[in-house]
């Protein structure tokens, strides 16, 4: 019967040992090493796997220190659900794809030219514009598309600006003198979060993480053992540490290639 499959760091690091031979081969890997080396191959499963992130709509309600910042911090944002305890959360975006449109023309309620377009053509949608059977959505189209060009020149998408390292969402219409936003108003925020593996255990037993962690501590056993290459033990055997490293290094490239070019998530545009 086989073992169970890995559902945290620890089962994980233990798959990869048995995977390189342990405990019939001691391999010489200080367990530390283990998780640096799993601590990256997460850091790059989830910028390069389609399963180690989620695109997240997150909702914010702006607050006066936003104002006077001109930015948004990360760790401010909540999940989407709302509950703190929930993920993913602000911290765990590692791209911003845009922030929904906001302004004094982005507002819907019952006095909105296109919520009173809607009500009382909703007939003619159906029956035909004026009475026409030809083309019913044609006029609503045309009329749509025409709201849709004031909104943007009106009220144009906002730029922004996004560094995972400084952890802030930047807005350049977000300030004290825009009349526009006040505290209390709400942005939606489109993102792609890292999803946390300690909360989504399935990750830990991703095919391509395993082979990717193995190959780390693999390259990681022949830098340890290099610098006794060529030694000679007792019973005549030679230590080949550069040549475990060197197998490990074409093992990772191997493996970073199919990530690239079978998993990675296509590039969006970046609007902003």
């Amino acid at each position: 019967m086989g073992s169970e499959p890995p559902t945290s760091r620890d089962t994980l690091i233990d798959h990869c040992l048995r995977a390189l031979g342990a405990p019939i081969l001691e391999i010489n890997v200080d367990r530390q090493q283990c998780e640096d080396r799993l601590d990256e191959a997460l850091q790059y499963f989830s910028t390069r796997h389609f399963d180690g992130v989620q695109k997240t709509f997150f909702k914010y309600q702006i607050t006066q220190q936003d104002l006077s910042n001109g930015y948004i911090e990360l760790e401010n944002i909540l999940p989407p659900s709302g509950d703190a305890t929930d993920s993913p959360t602000g911290t765990d975006i590692v791209s911003v794809i845009r922030v929904f449109r906001f302004g004094l023309l982005t507002g819907v309620n019952m006095f909105d030219v296109r919520y009173q377009l809607a009500l009382t053509d909703y007939f003619g949608i159906n029956r035909g514009l004026n009475g026409s059977q030809a083309n019913p959505m044609a006029g609503y189209q045309s009329t749509m598309s025409y709201i849709s060009l004031i909104e943007q020149i009106f009220s144009p998408e906002k730029s922004i600006r996004f560094s995972k390292v400084t952890n802030r969402i930047y807005i350049d219409a977000l300030n004290e003198q825009n009349s526009e936003v006040t505290a209390g108003y709400y942005l939606i925020i489109e993102a792609y979060a890292m999803l946390d593996p300690d909360t989504w255990t399935k990750i830990y037993d991703d095919r391509m993480l395993k082979k990717y962690v193995t190959a780390l501590i693999k390259r990681q056993w022949g830098a340890n053992m290099a610098k006794f290459d060529g030694v000679q033990l007792p019973g005549g055997i030679t230590l080949r540490g550069a040549q475990i490293y060197q197998e490990a290094l074409q093992e990772i490239a191997l493996i970073e290639r199919e990530f690239e070019t079978a998993y990675e998530l296509p590039v969006d545009f970046m609007i902003g």
